[in-house]
This record gives structure tokens, C-alpha cells and sequence, in this order.
């Protein structure tokens, strides 16, 4: 509510000041109280072009625009040192009074180009600034870069490969956290920690038009669900995760906004950190179950309203295998594209190692393979370690990566009847992501201070898996992904390098270059 009273407090400072500059700028004392018109004349008071006002509309660059109007209106009324422009910058409810009504302060007008410092950074700063801001809208509401870092994907997407994630395809999202470095995501680069946004300005979610909805198959780019806190230097596991491993070994206190180990988020005094919804972490994966059906796992194969979603070509599954004689590394890295470091030895010649769905049956027949068996998880025991690694992380469930489920998907608009054996399946997402108090007492489900027997959803949630089924953290370990946190879609390859052969330039993918994604 502060940053909204501070901003609104802004905009009465410029417009009780805005029809004095007109006025000694030679400008009609009315034209600074029109809505708009008004904007389009401080514009060409300071010189600049009147298309400046449809970056004024961009939620984020709409604030740092209004900063450069106001130190352009410090260079144009005769306060053209670093005093007054820091003064405009960061106490422009003092500097804009002081510049209007100060009768020293009067109209020169711009500085012209001519005139200007032959300094590298006064000639070209407002090119500069002027392709920052241009790349700012365009990475906000079009295209954005992203990196492939894991191998939760392999073979579909590789580690290694960038891509273009298009922010239209769904829709993009209006910056909820505007005030941020630009071309950093949540930490300013070369630092571990540091921050590269403030939190008390904030927006709410809403999301422009696109050209479709999330579809089972697309590759999906989302916030981390359970990424809202994060342990420091330990980001991987999660963070509820990390405490649901060791909950008797933490310093904890309780926080009731989030869900965790005993109804609340269970917080370390010291080593975590916060982020808001868009600048969790970045995650690719399959969706492979859109809201209002029913996924299920049945030893290791995908089932989506009882009905077989058969694995890629390009997919992965781990598989045990009995060699006749040493398993020869190089050979599978060549021919089958396994790296090293995947390939795990067990002993008396058995190896676990990923596989490509399209290549087992060739794998299978290599004269030194004595044996091949999917290596899969059965139902677990209701351990507290076991059920704790897998959603709903409840012991109430024995589920496993490869014998999951059956579990609806939520869908906006749709009502399900709640109780207490099915709430550890929906718990996050009524009470985090959709912002109720959640409470159980004697017995009772009580959200928001009221029994409930029943819930409606508020929007629309999506089930996401990684083509390489035994070496993706997806949504069999933490849930659903909402709709809010959908960043946008794979669409574009535009380089790859292989890490093993040397990463760029040696290890380049010729053939992945320019490459669609599947």
C-alpha cells in the first residue's frame, strides 16, 4: 500500500507543477491538466519525440521514462548538473516544485546536439539507453533467451542449448516486480546473493492476450513453484524439500504464509531468502497433463485420463544393465550420446544409465549386453523419508517417481469435494497459490475462517515432466504448476555446444542450430 500512496503522491506534485513549466516554456497554463495532452507537451518541451509516450504505457519502463522526463525537465530549466538531476531522479516531490516555481530556474530548452560533451557516454547515451529500454520491452513481451542447464530434458532438449522462449504464445505477463536491473533475472551478475529487483513495489498478476493456451506436449518455461523461498548457496533441493529431509536437524521457526512441514513454512533463522512470483527460477519441462484431467504413472509408463501417452523417441529412461565384459564409455558417448558422468557402475558388471526411447531396442542387441531391465521404483513404503521425497509429500501416500497417482489436475471454475484424506494433494495450491488461510481443526477443514466440504478453484493448473524421466525434478516432487507462474514456450534452438566436447566453440551442435523444438 506504501509504494501506491508514494506514486500517487507523485503524480499530485507534477501535476500541480506541470502547467507552471508549460507556462514558462510558453506553453498555455490549461494544456498541463489534460490527461495525456499533457505528457505529449512535456515531450516536446524537453525535446523529445511525441512516441515517447507508448513507452509510458509499458508497466517497469513507464517508471524509469518518467525518471528521464524528470531529470530532461532539470537539463531544460537551467539545472543542468549532477545536484539537480539526482534530486529528480530520486526526490522529484521536492525537485519538481523547486524547478517550477524557483524564479531562477528558467526555460533554455534542451541541450542541442551540437552543444553536447564530446564524451563517449554524452554522445551515445541516449542511444544506449534508448536500445535498453527497446530490448526491456521486447524480452518482457515477445522473445526471451534461456539457457538449458540440466539434463531433466535429454535428448529432446540438450544441456547446452539455447533457445527463444516466446512470451506470446500464451500470453505475456505484465511485470510484477517492475522495478528491477535490467537483463538480470532475480541476482545482479557477478554477485552470489545480491538481489537484482526491490520487493516493495509490486503488481499484480495479469496476463495480455496470446495466441493460445498451454497445450499437453508443449515445452513449457514456468517460475518454480517452490521457489518462493530458497535456501542460500543450497538452491538445489528446494527449499521445502531441503527442510522435509532433515526436519528434526533445522532451526526453524514457523510461518504460517506458506506451506511446509506441519501446516506452515517451516523458516531457518538464518541462510533463506524470498522472491516474488516472477523471479523464482526459471524451469523447462513437458506439460504433460493440462487442468481438469487425471495423470497417472503406472511403472514407469504416463497414463493421461487412462489413456497411454507413450514417452518420445528423444526421452530418456534409466535402465539396469548386466555387460558381459566393462561397459566401454567412449563408445556409448559416441554412438549413443550417454555421457560419462550418467552412466552409473553398480558392481559385477551392472551399470545404470540413461537411454533414449527410441535407441532401446538397438541398445539392447550390442553383442556385450548380457541383460536390460527398465529400472523402476515401485510403490513406496509409507516412510517418512519415502513419502516425504514425492507430492504430496504426505505419508498418508506411498507413490513413487514411476508409480504415481491417479490425480486430477485443477481447473479454474471447477468445484471438488474436499476432506481430509484428499487435502494434502490441494493444500498449496488453495493456500499459497491462490492466497486462503487453510486450517484443520478438531477434525474440520476450515478455510478462511470458515468449514469448508468443498472448494472451487480460481485458475487454471498444469502437470509438467521432463523427458528424461529418471533425472528431472518435475511435478511428481512438488506439485502442480499454476497458471500465474507460465512463463511462456520453447520455440527456437538458436545455438547449442556440447559442455563434454569443450562448450563454444568446439563443442558446437551444427545440426541443432536454428532447429525448432518438438
Amino acid at each position: 500500500m506504501v509504494p501506491y500512496l508514494v506514486l500517487l503522491s507523485y503524480f499530485i506534485v507534477l501535476y500541480a507543477t506541470l502547467w507552471k513549466f508549460f507556462v514558462k516554456a510558453g506553453r498555455k497554463a490549461w494544456e498541463g491538466w489534460v490527461p495525456f495532452y499533457n505528457l505529449y507537451v512535456w515531450n516536446k518541451i524537453i525535446g523529445k519525440p511525441w512516441w515517447w509516450l507508448f513507452l509510458l504505457l509499458v508497466p517497469g519502463v513507464n517508471l524509469l521514462m518518467l525518471i528521464i522526463m524528470n531529470v530532461n525537465l532539470a537539463i531544460s530549466f537551467s539545472a543542468r548538473d549532477s545536484k539537480h538531476y539526482l534530486l529528480c531522479t530520486f526526490l522529484p516531490w521536492y525537485a519538481l516544485p523547486k524547478l517550477a516555481f524557483g524564479e531562477e530556474y528558467k526555460y533554455i530548452g534542451p541541450i542541442p546536439v551540437k552543444e553536447r560533451r564530446t564524451t563517449l557516454l554524452a554522445q551515445w547515451g541516449d542511444a544506449i539507453l534508448f536500445a535498453v529500454i527497446v530490448a526491456t520491452v521486447f524480452r518482457t513481451f515477445t522473445f526471451e533467451a534461456f539457457t538449458i542447464p540440466t539434463g531433466s530434458m535429454e535428448k529432446s532438449l540438450l544441456i547446452g542449448d539455447y533457445l527463444f522462449v516466446s512470451k506470446l504464445s500464451y500470453g505475456p505477463r505484465m511485470p510484477m516486480t517492475p522495478i528491477s536491473m535490467p537483463f538480470m533475472h532475480h541476482t545482479i551478475a557477478g554477485t552470489k546473493n545480491t538481489p537484482s529487483f526491490v520487493d516493495w513495489f509490486s503488481q499484480p498478476y495479469y496476463r495480455l492476450p496470446g495466441f493460445g493456451d498451454v497445450e499437453r506436449g508443449d515445452a513449457v518455461v514456468f517460475n518454480f513453484p517452490e521457489g518462493d523461498t530458497i535456501v542460500i548457496d543450497m538452491e538445489n533441493p528446494s527449499y521445502y524439500q531441503w527442510v522435509r529431509q532433515t526436519p528434526g536437524g533445522v532451526k526453524t521457526v514457523v510461518d504460517k504464509k506458506r506451506v511446509g512441514v506441519g501446516g506452515g513454512r517451516m523458516v531457518p533463522i538464518q541462510g533463506i531468502r524470498t522472491r516474488p512470483l516472477d523471479k523464482r527460477e526459471n524451469y523447462i519441462k513437458r506439460c504433460v497433463a493440462i487442468s481438469g484431467e487425471t495423470v497417472e504413472v503406472r511403472n514407469g509408463d504416463l497414463y493421461v485420463n487412462n489413456e497411454l501417452q507413450p514417452l518420445a523417441s528423444t526421452g530418456q529412461m534409466k535402465y539396469v544393465i548386466e555387460t558381459k565384459t566393462s561397459l566401454n564409455k567412449t563408445l556409448v558417448k559416441d554412438q549413443y550420446d550417454i555421457n560419462p558422468g550418467e552412466v552409473e557402475e553398480g558392481g559385477n558388471r551392472l551399470y545404470r544409465l540413461p537411454i533414449q526411447q527410441g535407441m532401446k531396442d538397438e541398445f539392447g542387441k550390442l553383442p556385450f549386453i548380457a541383460q536390460m531391465t527398465p529400472d523402476l521404483a515401485p510403490k513406496q513404503k509409507t516412510t517418512v523419508t519415502a513419502a516425504l521425497q514425492i507430492f504430496p509429500n504426505d505419508t498418508a501416500y506411498d507413490w513413487s517417481v514411476d508409480n504415481f497417482g491417479p490425480l486430477w489436475v485443477p481447473k479454474a471454475g471447477e468445484k471438488i469435494d474436499l476432506t481430509l484424506a484428499n487435502l494434502p494433494l490441494y493444500r498449496r495450491a488453495i493456500h499459497v497459490y491462490e492466497n486462503n488461510s487453510l486450517d484443520v481443526r478438531d477434525g474440520k477443514i476450515l478455510i478462511n475462517g470458515t468449514e469448508a466440504t468443498s472448494y472451487t478453484f480460481k485458475q487454471n493448473y498444469y502437470w509438467m515432466m521432463g523427458d528424461n524421466r529418471h533425472g528431472s525434478q518435475d511435478s511428481r516432487f512438488w506439485g502442480f504448476v499454476p497458471e500465474d507462474h507460465v512463463v511462456g514456450k520453447a520455440v527456437f534452438i538458436w545455438m547449442s555446444a556440447d559442455p563434454e566436447n569443450g562448450g563454444f566453440p568446439m563443442g558446437i551442435r551444427w545440426k541443432r542450430l536454428f532447429s525448432g523444438v518438438d
